[in-house]
């Protein structure tokens, strides 16, 4: 738990760098049991969080450790653990072009990017909820099967991945693609790929896993995959 406890700290710290929260926004969590997580504390700064400060819960939201209350937001990331088993963490921000759009009402939906096409996919917009209640779970429970993150309306965006780094990497991708699709409508609108390229694009996707993992003996010995 310790490493996971240092990497959440270095997640939230690039958060805050990056501007995709500031003051006490947004919240992290990692899975570190089947029915346990590790999530930021509330009214805490991600700038400024330390180890000792996160919070024990498990899925019901039942505080286990910590001497501080968790974040106000839990019961949206206990939803997703509850929803998808694969999931083991999840990254709630306010980075400002992905929030104009959950303002606007607009969802991620264009096929204009490989990139998001292949690893993030389309990023929907929940409705509105009242903050730190149960509606926002409610809200975003019928994305939660079928997407890697959606916008919050006049709230914020969410991701979640398979570790801390890779829901980090999705919601910089949620963001980088806001202010991609920013730029193609003050141009006038963009041009979208075929369906064909986009289920070409799709049927990379394990090429694409197998590359982001380690080579095998047989290619270390100078073989290609077979």
């Amino acid at each position: 738990m310790e490493q996971d406890r240092e990497t959440l700290c270095q997640v939230c710290l690039l958060l805050y760098q990056r501007g995709y929260v500031v003051s006490n926004d947004g919240n992290v969590s990692v899975r570190i049991g089947e029915d346990q997580v590790l999530i930021t504390p509330s009214g805490v700064s991600k700038g400024r969080l330390t180890p000792d400060m996160l919070v024990v819960c498990d899925l019901e939201g039942r505080v286990l450790a910590g001497h501080l209350h968790p974040s106000s937001e839990s019961a949206m990331h206990l939803l997703v653990y509850r929803e998808r088993p694969d999931v083991g963490a999840v990254v709630h921000a306010h980075p400002p072009a992905a929030t104009a759009f959950s303002i606007c009402r607009r969802p991620l939906a264009q096929h204009y990017l490989t990139e998001t096409i292949s690893g993030l996919g389309e990023v929907p917009v929940a409705p509105f909820a009242l903050p730190s209640t149960s509606q926002v779970p409610d809200s975003l429970r019928p994305y939660v099967a079928g997407c890697n993150g959606a916008l919050l309306a006049n709230h914020g965006a969410i991701a979640w991945g398979r570790d801390l780094w890779h829901a980090f990497d999705r919601m910089e991708q949620v963001e980088q693609t806001a202010k991609i699709f920013a730029l193609v409508h003050q141009l006038g609108g963009g041009v979208e790929l075929s369906p064909e390229q986009v289920g070409a694009i799709r049927g990379l996707e394990g090429h694409y896993r197998t590359l982001s993992g380690s080579r095998t003996p047989h290619e270390e010995q100078g073989g290609g995959r077979t």
